[in-house]
């Protein structure tokens, strides 16, 4: 029997057994590495995720973390309010110009005197004597000056009839004009001396009130002499002189008006009105200096007391102010830290008013928007990026106790 004759074997019956193991052993190699590949990403996964983690954690760590605050609206917008000096509007001491022994006087403390009327008299005998000295020798030089004018008189006479020399009747005519002078001197003392002697008599200035009498008969006061005779003061009208700060110096005008109050009377206000200033600040206070004027026609009020002024007017821009604990004392002046949008720290140098203690007053640098870093340490700079600190949760109010 030929090899082509037999019959063909059938083909699971050569290959049976090794192609039912392949795919087997195919499947479980698939299995493997996809138990494989679970189990890597299954354990790299939280590997990589605390990484991060740390790595977050690493960076919030290395940034500064701040808490916020912004600026709040100052005490610009209420009355202003300042301390006073109250004064007479005119206050004078009185001396004497005369020299002379007290004869008598006639008003004592808190007399109420009137223009011109006798304070005190005083006995004056050198004066007197000087001034009848003078009287005779102003009757002395007019009787020379009589004789002189008589004199260059005839001489201009005979000096028309060529009886004497023109020299001669020249001397004539000056001695007679020499004459004239030395009257007209003699005369001007005795309205001198004349003068001198009326301030024998003492006489009040201007209505007001005798505030000091340090005089007493016999006593002797030189003309020209430091020791004070009477003090007088006019109070029905006052004045009070007020240091308004630089910041609140362009809210006072002329015309203002004002209430006085009084410790003394808590329930009471005086109303003034601002009269005139200094028109400049003064350089070691850097303030100005007001002047109102007060009615005082009941004399309440005294001088030489304290008040308080509230200019009722004089309104001023609102400041802002910020808690002290925010700033940053440089060599260039006064700074905070201003975070933006971004959480990025600028150093911003302001300009600080009014002090309050927990807070100051901010001129110049900020606005009501900025966001201020509180508490900010001394190595903060600009640029540096900070992390804003959480808000603390509300406390939660406890559950209500079972009853027993």
């Amino acid at each position: 029997m030929s090899r082509d004759s037999l019959p063909d074997p059938a083909p699971g019956h050569l290959a049976g057994a090794p192609s039912e193991s392949q795919p087997r052993l195919g499947l479980l190699a698939g299995i493997i590495l996809v138990i494989l590949l679970v189990a890597f990403f299954a354990g790299w996964k939280p590997r990589r995720q605390q990484k991060e983690s740390v790595a977050q954690i690493t960076r919030e760590l290395a940034e500064l973390t701040v808490t916020l605050v912004s600026p709040a609206p100052g005490q610009g917008g209420a009355p202003v309010t300042l301390p006073a000096e109250i004064r007479a509007l005119v206050d004078a001491p009185i001396y004497a110009r005369a020299t002379g022994y007290i004869r008598q006087w006639h008003v004592d403390l808190g007399a109420s005197v009137t223009n011109g009327q006798v304070l005190a008299e005083l006995d004056t005998p050198e004066l007197n004597e000087d001034l009848a000295t003078a009287r005779a020798q102003t009757r002395q030089a007019e009787a020379t000056m009589a004789l002189a004018k008589t004199t260059a008189a005839r001489w201009s006479q005979l000096a028309e009839s060529r009886l004497v020399s023109p020299q001669e009747t020249d001397e004539k005519l000056a001695d007679f004009r020499l004459r004239i002078a030395a009257a007209e001197a003699a005369q001007a003392n005795v309205h001198r001396l004349e003068s001198l002697a009326g301030y024998a008599t003492i006489r009040a200035p201007f209505a007001g009130i005798i505030t000091a009498r340090r005089v007493d008969v016999g006593q002797l006061v030189t003309a020209g002499n430091a020791t004070e005779l009477f003090h007088l003061a006019q109070t029905q009208t006052l004045r009070l002189y007020v240091h308004v700060p630089q910041t609140l110096a362009p809210a006072i005008a002329i015309g203002q008006s004002a209430d006085v109050l009084i410790n003394e009377r808590p329930h009471r206000k005086y109303p003034a009105r601002v009269v005139r200033t200094a028109g400049t600040l003064d350089a070691a206070s850097r303030t100005l200096l007001v002047e109102l004027e007060l009615n005082n026609e009941d004399h309440t009020l005294l001088p030489g007391g304290y008040a308080q002024v509230r200019f009722t007017e004089a309104r001023t821009e609102v400041p802002l102010t910020i808690p002290s604990n925010t700033l940053i004392f440089r060599p260039t002046g006064p700074h905070v830290g201003v975070v933006d949008s971004n959480n990025v720290v600028e150093l911003r140098n302001i300009s600080v008013g009014r002090d309050f203690g927990a807070s100051v007053e901010i001129t110049q640098g900020l606005t009501a928007q900025d966001r201020l870093v509180l508490n900010p340490p001394d190595s903060l700079t600009t640029g540096t990026h900070v992390r804003l600190a959480k808000p603390a949760a509300p406390p939660t109010a406890s559950p209500p106790a079972a009853a027993k």
